[in-house]
């Protein structure tokens, strides 16, 4: 958003709105904000050590004190203020008679761990005068465990070349393989077919998963 040449109804306007879309994110929930709020939110804490890293650029003003309010009130952390960076990826924005750090990465205190570098990559330019400004996050994945018990399975494990064949016999002699008519019926009728010789065949498990996901 830029906020130059901008009525103070209209910036209240913005907090306001944002305010409400943070509101309905549940607290259990990751959440991220980024966006240029052209303030600066400068390299003092002053009363903002819960999330102000202390590693800001220049000096506050109003905009950074309205950011810094906000972060505060929703339990955030700035995440480009909380490591020690040099200068060149500080400032986000740059041309010939200033630079400043007006774009900031925002996430929950709670989730700071979470966040392993924050930082503007010099380099890359989005816009004239922007530099890209990157977060690392590593956020582990917890894998569901699989109940140990569930319906009993076919062990196909068992099968050999012998109980191969054996099964193959008593497919052919029940006439599996010589069915016609609809594709969909056919399949439904032939895989019900195999399951149940395979059963009486290779016999099935007490339940615990063998790995197969499926029959």
């Amino acid at each position: 958003m830029e906020w130059l040449g901008l009525d103070e109804e209209v910036k209240w306007c913005f907090w306001e709105g944002l305010d409400e879309i943070v509101r309905q994110v549940p607290s259990a929930e990751r959440l991220f904000i980024g966006g240029d709020f052209n303030g600066h939110i400068g390299s003092i804490l002053g009363g903002y050590s819960k999330v102000h890293g202390g590693f800001g650029f220049g000096e506050r003003n109003g905009g950074g004190t309205s950011l810094l309010d906000f972060t505060k009130a929703f339990g955030l952390v700035i995440a480009n203020s909380s490591f020690l960076k040099r200068e060149e990826h500080l400032v986000s924005f740059q041309n010939a008679v200033a630079k400043t750090q007006i774009d900031y990465l925002l996430l929950r205190r709670g989730d700071r761990v979470l966040c392993k570098d924050c930082k503007v990559i010099p380099g890359e330019i989005l816009a004239t005068q922007y530099r890209l400004l990157v977060m690392d996050v590593d956020i582990m994945l917890k894998r569901r465990k699989r109940s140990a018990r569930g319906r009993p399975r076919i062990r196909w494990g068992a099968l050999t070349k012998d109980k191969a064949q054996e099964l193959e016999g008593r497919l052919s002699d029940m006439g599996v393989w010589r069915r016609s008519g609809d594709a969909s019926i056919m399949w439904l009728t032939t895989t019900d077919y195999i399951r149940e010789d395979a059963r009486n065949v290779l016999g099935v498990s007490t339940g615990v998963s063998g790995g197969h996901k499926e029959d």
